[in-house]
């Protein structure tokens, strides 16, 4: 029996990670392939395989436009190199990719909502009162005119009184930046203005001189969790595995210096997963969601990632109610990635959603093992002296990788913003997110999650720490190469161009959280009764 070919669309991580696992641990049914990424996946993943025998196709996209992604994946239809895709970021979802995929006959081999679907996550605020309606328990919300800061006031210090904070949500496509939590009142002012900063443009462009709207919600101190599911077209649905994800740049608290970013690691499990929370996200948020969903028209294979609040009982850590911050389309990032690699069945899973038979197949876990993911971005430092991700860093700058180093720690290169220089013939930074560490660690019996994921966290950040993958700032290389050259003029002695060349070798603009992971020896410690259910 032929092999079936997954294209998993989109630049990203994730994108990568989905693809490289169906190659790897489905390689007898499937084979995985990128449409899109970025131009520096080839040639990683080239040198991640190895001698090995599994196959990874990628089919470049030039541009963003949903027209370019569409004739990419139309031609490998038509041409037999693929048998179906999932479409990853929100934007070709909201943009229509979906929609012209099913206009030129080939729906039923895409995983992904259409463009009249989109508002699920491209309007929250639309998306917050179809979830009331649907009978899906939502966070305590207020819409108010977000050029108006007395009415911005006079809520979020409502929600401060009730709840502790209040979180003010720019209610369109943010790239998961868009959420700015408020827990005093002398914030309000500061949070406003920097909303104002970084969307007046937008709004004004979708909204004129008439009001903007602006979402605040209750900030609940509680468990944040999200839920990767697929669903069939016939309303079946599978919860996958959990994940937890590191959206502040750094540790501690957020504030104005340290921002939501687009993610800066993932792990899996959640730790406050149980089977108990699996059917209580089902019954109450699932269910009624689908059901909705078929009854107004627009279910279809589609993946859905609810943000939510869990409270759980305060002595056996085991949850009792949840609340839906916001419904997205697609899969997160970097999230997905740990999702992928604890499944044995990502591959068989998106098949059966496509064939309408999730009903049939369940998801195979890798239940004792745990994953962690984690994004190495661009630090400060550059010509114009940058703050580093997420707010200003510097592009095109080389990338070295010991992959001998990284496959002796068992340690998998995910790459992300990062591009192959054909003129030079090396790798380079795009910028932003450029590469991920994952590995996966088993919990062995009687074995704390806690001690586990810290053997883990260290084996990454070590590899890290000795310089496997490096970026070398632009500064550094050109002092390297000054160097050299007044070697040869004799300008300088050995000595000196020695520590230039050791000074080069060591630099990295790369930066990366070191704590992902620690929350599990956090839970360890407050319910030590919790065992692994395998």
């Amino acid at each position: 029996m032929a092999k079936k070919t997954i294209g998993f669309v989109g630049p990203d991580g994730r994108t990568c990670m989905c693809a490289y696992t169906v190659s790897t641990v489905e390689s007898e049914k499937f084979v995985g392939a990128i449409i899109k990424g970025m131009t520096g996946m080839g040639p990683i993943l080239d040198a991640v395989r190895g001698k090995k025998k599994w196959s990874l196709k990628i089919f470049p996209v030039k541009g963003k436009t949903v027209e370019e992604y569409s004739a990419v994946i139309k031609k490998a239809f038509e041409d037999g190199e693929i048998d179906s895709v999932v479409i990853m970021p929100e934007d070709l979802i909201y943009e229509g990719l979906v929609n012209e995929l099913i206009e030129a006959g080939y729906g039923d081999r895409v995983i992904g909502l259409t463009k009249e679907a989109a508002f699920i996550e491209g309007d929250k605020v639309k998306a917050k009162k179809w979830m009331q309606r649907a009978g899906v328990p939502v966070a305590p919300f207020k819409v108010v005119d977000a050029k108006d800061l007395q009415q911005v006031k006079k809520e979020v210090t409502e929600f401060i009184r009730q709840h502790g904070g209040a979180v003010l949500k720019y209610p369109y496509s943010a790239g998961g930046k868009g959420s700015r939590p408020v827990f005093r009142v002398e914030d309000i002012i500061d949070v406003w203005h920097r909303l104002h900063k970084d969307y007046s443009r937008n709004y004004g462009k979708l909204h004129g001189d008439n009001q903007w709207p602006l979402l605040i919600e209750a900030w609940k101190s509680e468990i944040e969790i999200s839920f990767t599911t697929l669903v069939d077209g016939k309303g079946n649905f599978r919860i996958l595995p959990t994940a937890m994800d590191y959206p502040l740049r750094f540790e501690g608290p957020p504030s104005q210096n340290n921002p939501v970013t687009g993610g800066m690691g993932a792990i899996g499990m959640h730790p406050a997963e149980t089977p108990e929370l699996i059917e209580m996200v089902g019954d109450k948020i699932f269910k009624p969601f689908v059901q909705e969903m078929e009854k107004q028209g627009i279910l279809r294979p589609c993946i859905l990632y609810p943000g939510c609040r869990v409270s759980i009982d305060p002595v056996t850590g085991k949850p009792v109610d949840i609340l839906v911050y916001e419904m997205n389309v697609r899969a997160g990032e970097p999230e997905m990635q740990v999702v992928a690699r604890r499944l044995k069945n990502l591959g068989e899973l998106v098949v059966a959603a496509l064939e309408g038979r999730l009903d049939k197949v369940e998801p195979e876990v890798r239940k004792d093992q745990i994953s962690i993911s984690l994004a190495l971005v661009v630090g400060p430092g550059g010509p114009q002296g940058q703050k580093g991700y997420p707010d200003s860093y510097t592009k095109y700058e080389s990338v070295a990788v010991n992959f001998k180093s990284l496959a002796k720690r068992g340690i998998l290169l995910v790459p992300s913003n990062v591009s192959w220089d054909e003129e030079n013939q090396r790798l380079v930074s795009d910028g932003s997110r450029v590469f991920y560490l994952s590995r996966n660690a088993t919990v062995k019996p009687g074995q704390k999650r806690g001690e586990a994921a810290q053997t883990l966290r260290n084996t990454l950040l070590q590899a890290f720490d000795a310089g496997t993958v490096r970026v070398t700032p632009r500064e550094v290389g050109e002092t390297f190469e000054a160097a050299k050259l007044l070697l040869e003029q004799g300008n300088i002695s050995k000595a000196e161009f020695k520590k230039a060349a050791a000074a080069y070798e060591k630099a990295n603009r790369l930066d990366l959280r070191r704590d992902p992971g620690r929350i599990y020896e956090e839970w360890d410690e407050l319910y030590p009764d919790w065992q692994l259910d395998t």
